[in-house]
């Protein structure tokens, strides 16, 4: 779970710059998407990449998807009432919503592939512009969109802020008090900048900032 979980955050990162390229203008957004699907020719055929980028994520997501069934089905038959109410006091807000936060993060990435790849869902209509698809996306007139991707930021900063403690303590990264904190630190600033950064979009097109 902890390397799956570090295969998503490479990609999170890597996306995150690219979505940001938006506040670059429509061209060099627009160009830079052009550059992903052609990205290795010819020696890889047109979308080559995002098609090895895709199979590595649905490997890892059924890697992330069977460990966190297995790790909830031991920790299930493992845990005595007494036990939960006491886990339930200490534990943070992101460990307690940790699985629940995973299965609303899998329903949006749905949701978005339905949005911006396959263009099933187009309340902005279906522009051949990638930006001006985002832009359309975003704005005012089809407020729920961005509501919907805002909430599922707040989620998956939760899952990253604890999913990086949770790795790094499986790795054995936290065996001393400085090295906990450390990476409770670490947690926290990843899910700032992961998040935020995919926040920034939506609510830059929804208050009039990009256009």
């Amino acid at each position: 779970m902890a390397v799956s979980g570090i295969v998503f955050i490479g990609y999170l990162i890597l996306h995150m710059y690219g979505n940001l390229k938006v506040f670059a203008g429509q061209s060099a957004f627009d160009e830079y998407a052009h550059h992903l699907r052609v990205f290795g020719e010819p020696l890889l055929p047109e979308n080559g990449l995002l098609w090895v980028v895709r199979v590595v994520l649905i490997i890892s997501l059924l890697v992330h998807t069977a460990a966190a069934f297995k790790l909830w089905a031991r920790a299930s038959g493992a845990r005595t009432t007494k036990y939960q109410v006491k886990k339930a006091v200490a534990a943070s807000l992101s460990s307690r919503v940790m699985r629940w936060g995973g299965v609303a993060l899998l329903l949006f990435v749905i949701f978005h592939i339905l949005h911006l790849t396959t263009h099933t869902i187009n309340p902005g209509g279906d522009p051949e512009s990638p930006y001006q698809r985002m832009i359309n996306g975003f704005s005012p007139e089809n407020w729920w969109v961005p509501v919907v991707y805002l909430l599922a930021m707040a989620a998956l900063a939760m899952h990253l802020r604890h999913g990086v403690w949770s790795a790094a303590q499986t790795l054995g990264f936290t065996n001393s008090a400085t090295a906990r904190a450390r990476w409770n630190l670490a947690g926290y600033l990843t899910a700032l900048v992961i998040a935020g950064g995919f926040a920034l979009v939506p609510l830059s097109v929804l208050f009039g900032i990009v256009d």
